[in-house]
């Protein structure tokens, strides 16, 4: 990742909404290719209504925006927790396009998710990472601590 640039325009973070479908779905679409996986048109559709759906409020996601047009995302979801009398908070998804990368959209966009969680009263905010993604971990190391535990799926 090449030290982080100064941004020509500055970056706006705002709330997801439910005009930006497509520019939402480009950028989705991007991450999910990082990851070599891809999704049914079923998913985006179900995700897309849940995160700008006012009634789930513990469903959310902010944007990026640079110039009028969508450069980030970041998903994230509140919920209960059994070691903590308060919720916390699973930054799920987070992307920035290529192009954007080292101009602080991905850290601002953590940061969003920060005061977020600090607003809501859950300030533990964690998230999960291949260990491949070295770029995105210099990040992450800057903005919060690893930890050590090895994840398992069904």
């Amino acid at each position: 990742m090449p030290a982080e640039r100064t941004a020509e325009k500055p970056v706006t973070i705002r709330p997801l909404r439910p005009g930006d479908r497509v520019e939402w779905a480009a950028l989705w679409s991007g991450y999910l290719a990082f990851y070599e996986t891809t999704l049914p048109e079923t998913v985006f559709e179900a995700t897309f209504a849940r995160l700008t759906d006012p009634a789930r409020a513990h469903q959310n996601a902010f944007v990026a925006e640079r110039d009028g047009r969508l450069i980030g995302l970041v998903h994230y979801i509140y919920h209960a927790h059994n070691w903590r009398a308060e919720d916390v908070c699973y930054l799920q998804d987070l992307f920035v396009t290529p192009e954007a990368r080292g101009t602080g959209a991905a850290r601002a966009l953590i940061e969003a998710v920060y005061a977020a969680a600090d607003a809501n009263g859950t300030p533990a905010v964690y998230w999960m990472t291949q260990e491949f993604n070295a770029t995105a971990r210099r990040l992450y190391d800057r903005v919060a601590k690893v930890t050590p535990f090895v994840k398992y799926v069904r």
